[in-house]
């Protein structure tokens, strides 16, 4: 791709600025740049992507298919400039238009497609198929409203609806040409051998392309979001009729589809919307898939070696029925060859260990709105019993177990840490994996180090850049030449120096969004993740009153100065989450305003946490937190994004931090906590958190002040059940764990200390986590699952 220097950027922005904006310089808002400045960059992305779709068209090439629920993309604008190479270019040419480079670049609000560490994988995943070479497409859902935005309300998460298409998306073209039914309830209807699903409603999928476009620009795929339409967008014998409201219902019901990303389905009706909605994406992401499919003249019965599909976890585990059913009711094919047609071109990617988290719908549910698949899911149960000595089912007690039929369906199951992918086999499909030894198989999740140091830390992309050249974006295990340089003088001056820019940058971003004033000389003691009990942000928490009641204890001590920094979303329904956001807050307010106190320790929570906040606060981080209970973890890839800038780890023997903590080294790496077996076997001890408070004076000390209603005086009560909830149903092990993790955390606070020693053990990290690239997982993914070849 030919790069356009800052005059020609500069004639692009004007020209759009005028015919695309239908504005002049004088009279055009931040908006009107920003918008400018992305179609004028979109524009570059145009020709290699046509390429890109032309090269596997002529030359026949197997295509991957990513169906995810959520893609948590961010801003685009630097993805894109970063990846074209062109960032100094377009800061010149907009600051020679006389505007302010950074202001226009953070006016694009964040793509609300995801809300953790699932969407942003697939984000990561999307970026290396592109700078891999490899034919891909990533198949959602174009949410309206996203997930929601977070604001707290004396203390409480309050949840508003996301509005980020209330203004145009730059980067998105609209293909009103590409859409496809997607049925609903019914019956269905046979005669002889033909089978016909007769529908009680249905709804139209339309396509959105977003290119993405990898390194360097040589190649790039697309990510083709669905929106639900109406089949009839007004009924206008009602409007005449004086019914306004029936005119727009048919509208109204379809979009509701694809306005809010995981609906609280604590509802029946909430229930219902999530299943149309996964159903809804991936019918659609099915059926054009076949039609491209179809469209270079392929025989139906060679569909796997055309066409590999990725599951991003359960939410798209309808894709086996629904694959079988085209291929069955519409093409023809007997439902046994179905089976193992679409069975050959599936793949499962299980992301957590949780049995709550494995989806199963009430059957009777699932048949009432998609009857044609509950038989088509119980013809594939008898093939998997007809076909084994297993005796594992899909449809059991009512329900309908997604898991059980993504892991039937699949041809590959894959975990995502090596820990993970062996307690997927022992503990999750035990039965499954006799039954299928050869199945399962790891591939640790990786992040792109283009958008998660390149681009986000400039300062230490920088230093990198002119110490090991500039290849390493591509190459991300260059980095080990660093370590040579951990111990040299100059080198870790410069590597300080880049940190404290980076929390220097993070103190006056939160001055200027909140008024919050923060101590950068602190260490930035950071977790930011969706609010969970297995991820302890409760645990960190009472550490953190812990401390506060030593600091007061012992005034006179030389305490070192801490941030603690906390990030992330509870999910609507989840009542103890947003529980522990509240008690985190009134501790804040507690300490923060504490006079004896604040110099030494303060709590910041900014509200709603996204992509363009973490891309502040991960550079700024000296200590991360990844202190989730042993075994539930299935990776986690922040920790990944930590340690790669800089920070130093804190955390169990969970998912990736067990990777993470052999290629840094144990003494680069702050563990703590029982390992997965001792978890499993403090279970099963009488009273185990009762007992673990009993023998901690600490943290029964810190209890005490929640129930007693010192950090709710306005509501003594208020966290009684919480505490209970630790004293009575543990099954996180907080309790188990706390003290270790407190202890740990005092040898954190010796080791920053020792300047020298603790830029050493950073540059350490930073050196040696380049195998936790996502160029290195989608070229495992590609070797082991999809069998395909980059095309480039």
């Amino acid at each position: 791709m030919k790069q356009p220097d800052s005059n020609q950027l500069r004639a692009e922005i004007l020209h759009h600025l005028k015919y695309s904006l239908g504005k002049d310089e004088s009279h055009a808002t931040t908006y009107d740049w920003r918008m400018s400045l992305s179609l004028a960059l979109r524009d570059l992305v145009v020709d290699p992507w046509f390429a890109s779709t032309r090269q596997t068209y002529q030359k026949g090439e197997k295509r991957v298919y990513y169906l995810s629920m959520e893609f948590l993309i961010g801003r685009l604008i630097e993805d894109v400039m970063t990846n074209l190479q062109v960032d100094d270019f377009a800061r010149q040419a907009i600051e020679s238009l006389g505007q302010d480079f950074h202001e226009v670049v953070n006016d694009e609000p964040d793509a609300a497609l995801g809300n953790g560490g699932l969407g942003r994988l697939a984000a990561c995943f999307l970026d290396s198929l592109s700078t891999l070479g490899i034919p891909a497409y990533g198949y959602g859902i174009r949410y309206e409203h996203g997930l929601f935005q977070q604001a707290f309300e004396n203390g409480r998460q309050i949840e508003t609806a996301e509005n980020w298409l209330v203004q145009k998306h730059a980067w998105e073209f609209e293909r009103p040409e590409v859409s496809y039914p997607i049925h609903f309830g019914g019956y269905v209807h046979q005669s002889g051998n033909k089978v016909e699903w007769r529908p009680a409603e249905t709804v139209l999928a339309l396509a959105y392309d977003t290119p993405v476009v990898g390194w360097k620009g040589k190649w790039a795929n697309t990510l083709r979001l669905w929106a639900a339409k109406p089949t009839r967008v007004f009924d206008l014998e009602s409007f005449n009729r004086g019914n306004y409201l029936a005119a727009s219902e048919p509208e109204a019901l379809a979009r509701t589809i694809s306005r809010v990303l995981y609906p609280d389905d604590t509802t029946e009706t909430g229930k219902e919307l999530r299943l149309k909605q996964e159903y809804f994406f991936t019918s659609a992401s099915i059926q054009d898939l076949l039609r491209r499919f179809l469209s270079e003249g392929h025989e139906l019965e060679t569909l796997a070696d055309h066409v590999a599909i990725q599951l991003n976890d359960t939410h798209p585990a309808i894709a086996g029925p629904e694959l079988v059913r085209l291929l069955a009711d519409v093409h023809g094919m007997s439902i046994q060859k179905a089976i193992v047609v679409a069975r050959d071109c599936l793949a499962y990617t299980n992301h957590t260990l949780l049995p709550e988290a494995l989806e199963s719908w009430d059957e009777a549910l699932f048949a009432r709105i998609l009857p044609r698949h509950h038989r088509i899911i119980e013809l594939i149960e008898d093939w998997h019993l007809n076909n084994t000595d297993s005796q594992v089912r899909i449809l059991e007690n009512g329900a309908v177990k997604m898991g059980e039929l993504s892991f039937i369906m699949a041809h590959r199951v894959n975990g995502v840490s090596a820990l993970h992918t062996e307690l997927v086999k022992q503990t999750l499909f035990t039965d499954l994996h006799a039954t299928y030894p050869d199945r399962i198989v790891n591939q640790t999740n990786g992040i792109t180090p283009r958008r998660w140091l390149f681009s986000c830390n400039r300062q230490l992309s920088d230093l990198i850049t002119q110490n090991v050249g500039n290849d390493w974006p591509n190459d991300l295990e260059q980095l080990q030449a660093l370590s040579a340089k951990a111990d040299d003088s100059g080198f870790q001056e410069a590597f300080r120096a880049a940190k404290n820019h980076n929390k220097q940058r993070m103190a006056e971003w939160i001055k200027q969004r909140d008024g919050t004033i923060i101590n950068p000389d602190a260490l930035f003691d950071t977790q930011i993740k969706r609010i969970h009990e297995y991820k302890r942000q409760l645990m960190n928490l009472l550490e953190t009153v812990a401390l506060w009641n030593e600091i007061k204890d012992n005034p006179g001590k030389d305490w070192t100065p801490r941030l603690k920094v906390f990030g992330g979303k509870a999910a609507p329904g989840y009542v103890v989450a947003k529980e522990i956001i509240h008690l985190i807050n009134d501790v804040a307010k507690l300490i923060n305003g504490d006079k004896t106190t604040k110099d030494v320790l303060q709590i910041l929570y900014p509200e709603n946490y996204n992509v363009s906040m973490a891309e502040i606060l991960i550079p700024a981080t000296d200590l991360s937190e990844q202190i989730s209970t042993a075994g539930k973890e299935a990776s986690g890839t922040g920790n990944m994004k930590f340690a790669l800038n800089g920070a130093l780890t804190i955390g169990t023997l969970d998912g990736a931090n067990v990777e993470i903590r052999e290629h840094v080294g144990a003494e680069n790496f702050y563990l703590f906590g029982m390992t997965a077996d001792e978890v499993f076997k403090r279970r099963e001890v009488p009273d185990f958190a009762r007992l673990a408070i009993k023998a901690s004076p600490r943290l029964e000390r810190v209890l005490n002040q929640i129930s007693d209603g010192e950090f709710s005086p306005g509501e003594p009560d208020r966290y009684g059940a919480l505490v209970r909830r630790l004293y009575e149903h543990d099954y996180f092990l907080v309790t188990c764990d706390f003290d270790d993790y407190f202890e740990t955390q005092r040898h954190v606070d010796k080791d920053y200390g020792d300047v020298a020693g603790w830029t050493r053990k950073c540059i350490h990290n930073t050196a040696q986590v380049g195998w936790f690239s996502s160029d290195r997982t989608i070229a495992g993914y590609a070797r082991d699952i999809w069998n395909v070849e980059p095309a480039q």
